[in-house]
């Protein structure tokens, strides 16, 4: 005899609530967008969306399943919520509106993906996850380059992989360019590092996932790579700095911080032309100078609100099509994700993706200098990373970058927000209201239990 609608309901719900669901649901999301190039590139860009959009309705579920231990006024940052209903209402005023819509859809289930993840998740979880698809993705990456550069002597085209590694790079594994490769090498470095740090993997996989991405950073040949890792590096110093000075002279040390930080840029940016010169990068900045002057150009007939979001650029769509055509090249972004968001939503869109990084690196860098677990530095060394590579590409802005940076900042907002200060007001007046204040988001629970006492799976 067969169950019943009312008998399969509670089963359901236990599984759509359940811990290894959870687990499955974060390492496919992860797989399927640092996987996406390769994806498209063998099934087809359909394919990527079918699959896409099954998780978006799966996580959607899963946030249903777990409606109880979720609050809404938690659920997103508001910056999030606002950069994606500006996006959504860019749509009318678009030259291309079925494309906008396309390029929106794309953004706002990869936002709700991150949400999802930040949910079913904590932090320790989370970049267990990170770090178990990376080592594969990069692995598979390495295996391809040395069958196509030294075992065959012949590229692989339908993955762009060109067979350069017996000349030591550049190579592009699995991630079409070799930017996109060393962008996710920093990614991979930073969550590598974590893990080692966390003893949430073992000895031997932590060194060799270390030596392993940053073998592939070096053959990548990425000039921007150097400059984010710097970055990042120097970032991760300052951090380990902030957390060993006492609590009481904290807030002092931030602000000198903070100060060095900005004459730090200003000095970077007046010494820019040497820089470019030690990394051998003219050309390439050159290119990229370009572009941005003719993006800031077209930008300028629509400064407000922008000509729509399209996500990665429709070559024949309007303003894209003016910048090539004005270049004299095919190009697919801006080379900038901070001139690309102007371009297509505006100066409200670039205050809007301004804000939701900069709040989101704020809150968590105060939450890592502040929290035992080293696990906590893991979000604002992303965001750090994210922040600097936008500078010289778009990939903040689509895939795997736009998840990382909704994820972070989905996860800095669970603490250190106004919800936070509401919720303790409300416990002033005598309303009750759950101390969040060392939690990381996952409804009751205390979610780095594991993370602090350093150690997790």
């Amino acid at each position: 005899m067969t169950a019943g609608p009312d008998a399969l309901r509670p089963r359901l719900l236990s599984l759509l609530s359940s811990a290894a669901l959870a687990r499955a649901f974060t390492l496919t999301v992860f797989a399927t967008v640092f996987g996406g190039f390769a994806v498209t590139a063998v099934a087809g860009a359909v394919t990527l969306a079918t699959i896409l959009a099954g998780l978006c309705v799966l996580g959607a579920a899963i946030l249903f399943a777990r409606r109880d231990e979720i609050e809404l006024v938690r659920l997103a940052p508001t910056t999030l919520v606002l950069l994606v209903a500006w996006a959504a209402a860019s749509v009318f005023w678009s030259s291309a509106p079925a494309a906008a819509l396309t390029g929106w859809g794309q953004l706002a289930g990869i936002a709700l993906l991150a949400v999802v993840i930040g949910h079913v998740r904590d932090a320790l979880q989370t970049v267990r996850a990170l770090g178990d698809v990376l080592r594969w993705l990069l692995g598979i990456s390495l295996g391809l380059e040395v069958l196509s550069g030294i075992l065959l002597d012949l590229p692989i085209p339908f993955l762009g992989i060109q067979g350069a590694i017996a000349d030591l790079g550049p190579i592009q594994g699995l991630f079409g360019t070799r930017n996109a490769l060393g962008f996710v090498t920093v990614i991979a470095l930073i969550t590598f590092l974590v893990e080692f740090r966390t003893q949430s993997v073992g000895v031997g996989v932590a060194i060799g996932s270390v030596v392993l991405g940053g073998v592939l950073a070096a053959l990548s040949g990425s000039p921007t790579v150097v400059l984010v890792a710097l970055a990042t590096a120097v970032a991760a110093l300052a951090l380990w700095g902030v957390r060993r000075v006492p609590a009481e002279r904290r807030r002092g040390v931030q602000v000198g911080l903070g100060v060095a930080v900005a004459v730090a840029v200003a000095g970077a940016y007046a010494a820019r032309t040497a820089l470019v010169a030690v990394l051998g990068a003219e050309d390439d900045l050159e290119t990229r100078t370009r572009v941005w002057t003719h993006v800031i150009d077209i930008a300028d007939i629509r400064p407000v609100q922008g000509f729509g979001w399209f996500g990665a650029w429709d070559p024949d769509a309007v303003p894209f099509a003016l910048v090539n055509l004005a270049d004299g090249t095919r190009h697919a972004s801006a080379l900038n994700a901070y001139l690309d968001v102007l371009l297509q939503l505006g100066w409200v869109g670039l205050l809007l993706f301004l804000a939701l990084g900069g709040l989101g690196l704020a809150r968590g860098w105060l939450v890592a200098g502040e929290r035992r677990s080293v696990v906590h530095a893991w979000a604002p060394l992303t965001l750090i990373a994210l922040l600097a590579v936008s500078l010289f590409e778009s990939f903040t802005l689509t895939g795997p970058g736009w998840l990382l940076l909704a994820l972070c900042a989905v996860r800095a907002g669970q603490s250190r927000s106004w919800r936070e200060r509401l919720e303790q007001r409300m416990t002033q007046i005598g309303r009750p209201a759950t101390d969040r204040s060392d939690l990381d988001g996952r409804g009751g629970h205390a979610p780095d239990a594991q993370g602090d006492a350093g150690h997790g799976g």
